[in-house]
């Protein structure tokens, strides 16, 4: 797997970046490559994609999130293959580090050579350059969701639900502190997964409560 990791200060308070990068529906808005995102659940996304002229589909799972502090996922099922986790760090009352490390798998030959130019370093790069500017520019985030998500919830899901999650975590393990942070207080916030009235996530006015069932189907 290629492993790339990048970090970039923003102008703004760790909530309010942390709530704009829940907001996975949005992240066309300044990912290069990224064509549609749609949110499944709290935990599993549907991404479509057109990196080095090659367009792809895949799903992915949250396997580990604690409001303000990180953000780890994985891919599911068959064709992607990747893993990552976003962390972010307060520098003060209105300034954030924001760092995303991810390992992924190149496929075909175009990907294998746009990923031995560093075209993916450069990519997440340049994404994080424009969450910047997106977050900056609006000021406070799009909408937020706050609820906890732990390893062991992933975990049950894929028992309960036969759901293939391909290949485990390693260096960035779902329930290991990404980049030699601690794992922070496991707190709970309004709207966790211990509520039942609780509401994914919002964008302007809008929200939606959580489909029911066991487990949420497969970067919240």
């Amino acid at each position: 797997m290629s492993k790339v990791e990048q970090m970039i200060d923003v102008d703004v308070p760790v909530r309010s970046a942390y709530d704009q990068w829940t907001q996975f529906e949005d992240f066309p808005r300044f990912m290069e490559g990224v064509e549609d995102v749609r949110q499944l659940d709290d935990r599993h996304c549907h991404w479509r994609t057109k990196i080095a002229g090659v367009q792809r589909e895949f799903d992915t799972e949250i396997v580990d999130q604690l409001p303000d502090e990180r953000i780890a996922w994985r891919s599911t099922g068959d064709g992607i293959r990747q893993k990552g986790v976003v962390s972010f760090q307060p520098l003060d009352a209105g300034h954030t580090r924001v760092r995303l490390a991810m390992d992924v798998e190149p496929e075909g030959m175009a990907e294998k050579t746009a990923d031995a130019l560093g075209m993916l370093d450069r990519r997440v790069k340049g994404d994080l350059k424009r969450f910047k500017g997106f977050i900056e520019d609006h000021d406070q985030a799009t909408g937020g969701w706050r609820g906890r998500i732990r390893p062991k919830d992933a975990d049950t899901a894929r028992t309960s639900t036969g759901t293939p999650m391909g290949e485990e975590p390693g260096p960035m393990d779902a329930g290991t502190a990404p980049m030699g942070e601690g794992p922070g207080p496991m707190r709970e916030e309004p709207g966790s997964m211990g509520d039942p009235d609780r509401t994914r996530r919002s964008s302007g006015t809008e929200s939606w409560p959580l489909p029911p069932g066991p487990g949420d189907p497969g970067l919240r």
